[in-house]
Parts: structure tokens; sequence; C-alpha cells
């Protein structure tokens, strides 16, 4: 099935066993993945998940209302026995003991197919930030995934008569279901939405793990969003659960947890112990630390970031977490999987093209120095140039056995705010960076190519929230400007001018672009920091597709 087949017959709730009902319009093939055995597995995850999904939600939410009260961030007291005890995850299975390069990107037919073929040791398909979260995108990237599994994925371009299908030897894939703060709202059990996140792992696992294992891989997960060694708990019952349920090995399942929360930086390793018969490692998630930076210190006067092009990977809170991410990780015996930096290939223009692929360079180096295992690419055309940096400082499959014992670090170092200057370029970047990024969300797409990087929600997040915290604690600017509501309001407009006249005047109005306008000012202009932009825009995507 391509993606562009899953339009569909007339949304109608379709019960299914035990009260779970499917809400969303059934696409040609829709059936196959939302069959009675899927819907049953799913009911079952959600009678033992979703309550303690709500508890955690409400524990974040208590959480955050003791940093505004002023508790600070510090490594948990109670847990410090897992710290310094002895003790390493369980072994990798042999197609995850190397991944020096790991390509992202959403559940696209197109993109799945490009991903595995790109050269790539792992590809880790996105239903979260890098896809928009439609029901017609969310169903056809779990067929995708499927027909990918079963190596029967094929794609037609209809536009340029090429015919896309697997090569003899794909990467190895692992899958990112949503975020814990996420819900599925086309799915409801006992008139309740869904958890995204269980719907997601829910149907691939229930389609695909025994088929891995058969095939001799298996059912490999990224956790993203985490903020709590609980909440590690918590996905560590659902693998226990996932594996009697589906008669799996228990221990099969393995997952990748990315540290991409200010919170989680401080647990590492109480993560993995939680996960330890099912940890593949962590990630650095750099952009998403970065917006939790903002988020979890909103309400601190002194913790204001300066531009966003300025919060850089050398930044010393940026270096302290992602060292200790290495350190902890080794300690345990498991990878520490580096990030993404933003530049892709810049096309008919060499000059550009050479600066970004330096800068991809430069940062690859930085990891593999560093002591990272692999790293994210977002294009494969970066997949050569990663390895490449990679080599220069690592022969092997990976260096879990560089323990990093020089790296110290403390509460302070992790909360250093980063220096730099604030500017109205800065201000303007964000502005049009946000609007566009979500203008093309709110179409269906989630990963988008913008002004030569790569921009998916986490960096639109960067965006809204930096707008909001400049706002809410009134930031001068280099010139000595404050932002103020009134400066913010002129600079939409102007950029929104600006805008137009990079797209012109009538794909400004064929597109989403008033609706995104609006939901960035009112992100930015909130009295409280909204605390996901997908969760916030949702109901936006949910209303849209309805009426298509």
């Amino acid at each position: 099935m391509n993606d562009s087949q899953a339009g569909g017959h007339e949304a109608r709730p379709a019960a299914g066993p035990g009260g779970i009902a499917v809400h969303g319009a059934m696409g040609p093939g829709f059936e196959e993945i939302l069959d009675a055995g899927a819907l049953q597995f799913l009911h079952g995850l959600a009678e033992a998940f979703a309550p303690r999904i709500e508890e955690l939600l409400a524990a974040r939410a208590g959480r955050r209302a003791a940093w505004r009260n002023g508790l600070t961030l510090d490594f948990e007291p109670r847990t410090a026995d897992v710290r310094n005890a002895d003790w390493k995850v369980a072994e990798l299975p042999a197609d995850l003991q190397q991944r020096v390069v790991e390509i992202t990107g959403p559940v696209d037919r197109k993109m799945v197919i490009n991903a595995l073929n790109s050269g790539a040791d792992t590809f880790m398909a996105d239903f979260e930030d890098a896809s928009s979260p439609s029901w017609s995108n969310m169903v056809s990237g779990q067929a995708n995934l499927r027909d990918a599994v079963r190596r029967r994925i094929e794609f037609t371009d209809a536009a340029r008569g090429k015919q896309y299908s697997l090569n003899e030897n794909p990467a190895t894939l692992l899958v990112r279901p949503r975020g814990l703060h996420l819900v599925e709202r086309h799915v409801t059990v006992a008139d309740q939405p869904l958890p995204a996140s269980l719907f997601d792992f829910g149907l691939f696992a229930y389609h695909n793990a025994a088929e891995q294992l058969r095939r001799g891989t298996g059912p490999y997960f990224y956790l993203p969003k985490l903020e709590h060694y609980l909440e590690a708990r918590l996905w560590n019952d659902v693998f226990v659960h996932a594996q009697r349920a589906l008669d799996i090995p228990q221990g099969s399942i393995k997952a990748t947890v990315l540290i991409e929360t200010l919170p989680a930086a401080f647990q590492m390793n109480e993560i993995l112990h939680e996960l330890r018969e099912h940890s593949a490692g962590l990630n650095c998630g750099r952009w998403d630390y970065i917006f939790s930076f903002i988020k979890c210190r909103r309400s601190e006067p002194g913790a204001v970031l300066p531009d966003r092009s300025q919060v850089t990977m050398e930044q010393p809170f940026m270096r302290a977490y992602t060292q200790l991410a290495v350190r902890t990780c080794h300690r345990r015996g498991v990878h520490a999987i580096g990030g993404m930096a933003a530049q892709i290939p810049i096309k008919n223009d060499e000059q550009a093209n050479r600066a970004a692929l330096d800068k991809v360079q430069k940062d690859k180096l930085r990891e593999v120095g560093d002591g990272h295992d692999g790293t994210w690419v977002a294009h494969p055309g970066l997949v050569a140039l990663a390895r490449d940096a990679f080599r220069t400082r690592m022969e092997g499959a990976n260096q879990i056995e560089r323990l990093r014992e020089d790296v110290r670090v403390e509460a302070a170092h992790l909360l250093e705010v980063p220096t730099g200057s604030r500017t109205e370029h800065g201000l303007r970047w964000n502005i049009r960076v946000g609007v566009q990024y979500l203008e093309s969300w709110l179409r269906g797409l989630g990963c988008v190519p913008l002004y030569d990087l790569m921009e998916d929600a986490a960096t639109a997040e960067i965006s809204r929230a930096q707008v909001w915290q400049w706002l809410h604690h009134a930031a001068d600017l280099e010139d000595g400007r404050t932002v103020d509501r009134a400066l913010v309001e002129r600079l939409i407009a102007e950029e929104m001018s600006s805008i137009e006249a990079e797209v012109g005047a009538e794909r400004l109005g064929s597109g989403r672009y008033d609706d995104a306008r609006k939901l960035f000012a009112d992100l930015c202009f909130s009295e409280e920091l909204e605390e996901f932009l997908t969760s916030y825009a949702y109901r936006t995507l949910e209303i849209q597709e309805a009426g298509s």
C-alpha cells in the first residue's frame, strides 16, 4: 500500500473486543493492521498500563510545580545505591553490536525504503518527532513497517516514474513510538483515548515481533521523552507483558532510551537499571534536551537562553550531559549513541554544501572523540561522512571498553546556563522556522528541510519555547530593546510577509499558514508554557483531518 492510497473510507466507530473502539476512517488495508487480534492486544495493554501512565504524567506535573517553587534538580539520594553498585545490562544481540551510523526519519513508505537502503547500520523509524500524527500517517506507517520487516515493501513514484524496493542488506530496524504524554484519540478503551505510546508500540510488536525473531533480528525500540526512572520501569513492565502475551522470549525486546529531558540526565543509571534486561543503551537527543532545559527552568530569570544558533554542543552544559551519558553507558556495558547534526546536503551551491558538511564532520569527530559508539544522521547523503569520521578513532563495532573514568559531572555542570547574545535575528529565525514547520506538520509532514537544516518537532519546540521564555522574562536583546508582545506581534507580521515572498501568495493561501501562524502565536503568548507543541496542535490536526 502506498501512502497516497491511505485516504479512506468514511470514519465510523468500530467496536472491538473488551470495549475498545476505532473511530478513525478505515483506509485501504487498515483492517489488516487493526484486526481483532491487534485490537485485543491493544486492549490488554491499555487495561494494564493506561492508569499508570496517567499517574506518571501527574507525577511530572507535581515535579514541575516543585521546580517552580524553588526545588533544584539534583541526583536522587534514594537511588544512590543503584548509581554506586556494579552491574551491567543484559548482553545485546548481534545486530545491535554495531551502530556506528543510525539514520532516522518518518514512517512514510518511500522514506522507509530509502533509509533502510542508505548504508546505515540501523534505521530508527519515527512515529514521534519526525512524523505528523495524523490517523492516516500512523496506521499507514504501521503497514509500511510490517511490509519492510517481511522484505516486501515497494513504492512507485508515479510523477518520476521511479520504483523503490529494498536492497539485499537493509539496515537493522528500530522503532520510536510516540511519547507517554500523547494520546491516540481515534482509538478508545472504555471511552478514553488510548495512550499513543501503547498504540504505536502495540501494533508494531503484535504484527512484527515474532516475525523479526524468526528472521534473526528482534523487536527493537527507541523510547522518547522519559523524565524519571519510574517511567522506564513502566516500559520494562510493558515489555514483559508483551513478550508473555505474544509468546516470545523474555528479554528479546530491546530499547534505547533517549536522554532528551533535563530530569533524565540526573537518572541515567537508574533508567538503565530499570530496563537492564531490555536495554540497548542511551542516546543523546540534543534538540529536545535544549527544549527541556527551557521548559524545566521556565520560572528562572537567570536561565534565559541566548539565540538558538548559539546553544551548540560546545556549551558546557551540553558537554557535561553527553559525556556523562558515555561514562554511564560504558560502565554498564552498553552503547552511548550521539545526536543529530541539523545540517543536510545542499544542492546547487558547492561552497555552502562544503561548509555544511564540514560542520557535520566536526560534530561527528567530537562525538567519537568523546567515546560515543555511534551517531545519528537525517539524510542518506551523510551516512558515509559520519562513518568515515567515526572510523578515524574507532576500529571495532563500538568503543564500550572506553570507560571515561576521567569524566566527573555534578549537578551544577548540568544546570550551567549557556552564554551568548539574544538578537532580533534570532527572534525572527524562531518565528520563521516555527511557523513554517507547523504549517508542514498540519499538512502531514513531520520532518521538514528549511534553510538547509532539517527541522522536526524538537527543533520547533525550541523555537516557540524560546520566544515564550524571552517574552515571559522580558529579556533584553543585544541592541537594548526589551522583548514584549508588541515587538513579537510586529515581527510575526513581517515574517509572514517574508514567507509569502518566498513561497508565493498562491501557496500561502492554499496551505495551512493561517492556522500555523495562529498556533505559533498562541503558544508564544500563552500565560503558561505549554508542555508540548504536538499535544497542543493535535486537536487542530484532528479537526482538519475530519473535515477532509
